[in-house]
Formats: structure tokens, sequence, C-alpha cells
């Protein structure tokens, strides 16, 4: 059992200790562990001496110490920062861009969110790029080498003040099934990162097999209580636990991403996935505005080309509209009205109809299916050429279902209209596109306003058994 208490010392900040039961082959203190703040440092920027500043802002330090660093300072100090448009659209393009090149991979992705495995082989949001506590500006990336910046930061602090003293370097994560977010470790020296139990026998004499305790991790979350996020204090020190460990890193509290649990858990709602993925689609007329990745929508044009199609042919071709796109709209909006005023509607009810179908206008991104019948079989009776016909319809209308689902899994709300269907040759003339290109509607693309949720379906009236 242990219990805390908080005093509040004259001369040095917040000063919190535990205190624990003494017990041989813990991972834990003999004594007591106390978690300094040191305050008074200042805000740092490439270049800056940050050994100087802990040596001046904490002179107390003591041999056996442990100095904790946000990651955020060592960013800053290393010149781990990169200049972003003040734009807030421009600046997440920036940010997106960044995350993936300072990915190796990407583990799980949900809507816009990214998991990835950074180049230090760490598994976070992100990539653990942030903009807490920097320039409106910039955005720090992680230190290129935060055991490295650990080491050096340990051993300016024993050539300036004596002491030897261990130094972890953390970060802030989320942590798999639980809320909230914890500091972790991302870069240590002089500490043992791992304490195993195994062989070890518990107090009901229960030998341990497995149980690995990451210390750096929990001295990372300690300090944390100490530092905050909000009042300026980068740096705390824990004190009161074992230190010496030359050859302990972060790097070795890594697990291997083919190695994680989680993944299994992923692997074995697959099946789950993919049906909410297809209730998730829906027809949404209304977008944030957001700019859309193009890579989204190529990956749901690929998704959607895995359609069946007769003949082991490729009936199916999409346009993603850009340079063409207001002319086009402009073009089929006339056509339309044209035809309106071939049934003899009256023109203030075609210009209110006409505003109403305004949804391409509006969309962030429009993509254009059309069919392509080439390698379709002749037949010399009506029967068979008009079965032919419909089958590669409906190979088309598969292709776009696949399309609008892949959407949905990408986190983005699509609506499929039919107008290309009624202007065909409009569309081909602007677009200067084949005679044999057949439209085959549109779909608009675009973030929902509102988080995509799954939907109920029924078969009720829409199942029939013989």
């Amino acid at each position: 059992m242990w219990t805390r208490r908080r005093r509040w010392p004259a001369r040095r900040s917040t000063w919190v200790v535990l205190a624990l039961n003494e017990s041989h082959g813990e991972h834990g203190a003999r004594d007591s562990v106390e978690i300094l703040a040191v305050r008074g440092l200042p805000e740092f920027r490439p270049g800056d001496d940050l050994t100087g500043a802990i040596v001046a802002a904490a002179p107390w330090l003591r041999s056996g110490d442990i100095v904790v660093v946000t990651s955020k300072v060592v960013s800053k100090v290393e010149g781990q920062l990169v200049a972003v448009p003040s734009d807030p659209v421009a600046r997440d393009e920036v940010r997106r861009k960044l995350v993936l090149e300072e990915s190796v991979k990407v583990v799980a992705r949900k809507f816009r969110s990214l998991i990835t495995e950074n180049r230090l082989g760490i598994v976070q949001a992100a990539a653990g790029i942030d903009s807490s506590n920097v320039a409106g500006d910039e955005l720090a990336l992680l230190p290129v080498d935060p055991d490295a910046s650990a080491l050096a930061l340990r051993n300016g602090l024993r050539e300036r003040l004596g002491v030897e003293v261990a130094v972890v370097i953390t970060d802030t994560m989320g942590r798999a099934w639980r809320l909230g977010q914890t500091d972790a470790a991302i870069g240590s020296s002089g500490l043992r990162v791992l304490h195993s139990y195994a062989g070890q026998i518990d107090s009901q004499g229960n030998e341990l097999s497995v149980t690995r305790v990451a210390i750096a991790d929990e001295v990372a979350a300690a300090a944390d209580l100490v530092k905050g996020k909000l009042g300026g204090v980068p740096v705390a020190v824990v004190r009161g636990l074992e230190i010496g460990d030359n050859t302990s890193t972060a790097r070795d509290l890594l697990r291997p991403v083919e190695d994680d649990l989680f993944r299994l858990g992923t692997e074995e709602s697959i099946a789950q996935g993919r049906q909410e993925a297809v209730l998730l689609r829906r027809s949404l007329r209304e977008f944030t505005g957001e700019p859309v990745d193009p890579e989204s929508l190529r990956r749901a044009v690929a998704a959607g080309l895995t359609a069946p199609a007769p003949h082991h042919t490729r009936p199916v071709r999409f346009v993603r509209l850009a340079e063409q796109r207001e002319k086009l709209l402009t073009a089929m909006r006339e056509a339309w009205k044209a035809d309106l005023r071939g049934d003899g509607m009256p023109e203030d009810w075609i210009e209110r109809r006409v505003r109403r179908g305004a949804l391409l206008f509006e969309a962030t991104e429009i993509l254009l299916p059309f069919l392509v019948r080439d390698g379709a079989h002749d037949y010399p009776d009506a029967r068979r050429t008009e079965a032919e016909r419909t089958m590669f319809t409906i190979a088309g209308g598969a292709a776009v279902q696949g399309v609008l689902v892949a959407l949905a899994a990408e986190g983005l709300g699509s609506c499929w209209v039919s107008s290309t269907i009624f202007c065909a040759d409009v569309v081909r003339e602007v677009l200067d596109l084949p005679a044999s290109w057949e439209p085959l509607g549109a779909v608009a693309v675009g973030h929902p306003v509102e988080p995509l949720t799954p939907r109920p379906v029924s078969t009720e009236d829409c199942w029939v058994e013989r």
C-alpha cells in the first residue's frame, strides 16, 4: 500500500512525496519517491542551451535524481520545428503530409485520424506531430533520436553540476482500450526502463512468468503530475528510485507492430468492420468544405473497380472533376433548364427547382462514373442483346456502390445523383470524351458535417423465399 501527501516548500515549487513499502526485488523505491517541478525555465527556441537552463533553474539536483523532460522542449532546441501556413485549411494539409512523411507504416485509420508507426518505431497518433505549446505558425516533430538526446543531457548535467543523474524524455499519448492520455518515455539514459518479475514468487506462492513493469513510463506519468500542460513546466525531477543502468534505453520499451496483440483483435473483427462500412454509407447533401485527401478518392475508386464485370472486362471509368468542373456544371444546369422549359414550366418555378439542385456546385469533390461497353457480346436477337446490356449496366452500378461504401470507410460523406445521365451529350462534349462513354450519374464527396454512424436496415418487404 502507499499513501500520498503534498507539501509546499518555501523555495522550489511543487513537491509531491509518495511513500512506499520497502520491498526487495521490487521495481519501486525502498523508501519514498519525491517529484519536484523545475520552475523558472525560459521559452526555448532552436539552438538554446537546455542543459544550462536546467542547471540554472535546478542547482539543487543531486546524484540519483531522474530528470524528466517533455519532448517538446527537446524538439525546440534541436530545431525540430516546421513552419506552417496560418490559414487553417492549408495548415491542416501540411500537417497531414508531415504525418505521412514521419511515418513508416499506418497501423490504424478511423475517419481522418491516423495511428502510425513513426520513424522511431513508436506507435501513436499522428506520428507524434503536435501543435500544442508551440508558436501558431509552427508544428513540432519529435526529436530525431530521443535516447541520444537523453544521454547528451545526462552527460551535460554531470559535467556542469558533478552529479550522476538519469534522464527520461517524455511524450503524451493515448492507450488502447483506455480513455485519457498520459506521458510515456520515448527517450531514456541511465535508468532501467523495464523490470521483469519472471521467475519470482508472489505472496500467494505463485510463480510470475510474463510480468514486466515499464519503469520509465511510470516515471514519465508520475512527473507529469507536477509538470501539467498549461503551467509552462516542461521539466520535473523524480527522486528516490534506483538509477545507474547504462545499457537500457527507451527503445527497449517498443513492442514490434507484428507482435501487437491489438492487431489480432482488428483482424478478428474484419467481417464486422466491413458490414459496418456498408451501413455507414448514406446520401449526404451537406459537407464541411474541408479539403478531401486525393489519395482517399483514389483508394475508393480502386475499391469500386473490384466489382464483378462481364467477360473479364473493365467497363467502368471514373473522372475526378477539376479544371472543367465549373464549365461542366454550368452547361448541365442550362441543359436542365432547357428540359424544364420544354416541359412547359414557368421561369420562376424553374429557377427555384434548379436552386434546390445545387448539391454538385457545393460539393468538395465530384467523381463522375462512366460505363464503357467494350467487350460486350453481339447477339442477333433483341432478347439476348437487352440481357447483355443489363449485365453491363449492373456491373456499372456495382462499381459505383463500391466507391460509395469505400468513401464511407474513409470517413467521407457522399451522395450519388443521376444528373449526368440526363445530359450525356453535354457531359461528353465539355469533357471531350468518346461517344462510347455512358455517364452513370455523379458522386458528390466531402467531409460530413456530423460523424457517420451505421444505420439500421430491415429486409422487411424486400426478402422473399420460394
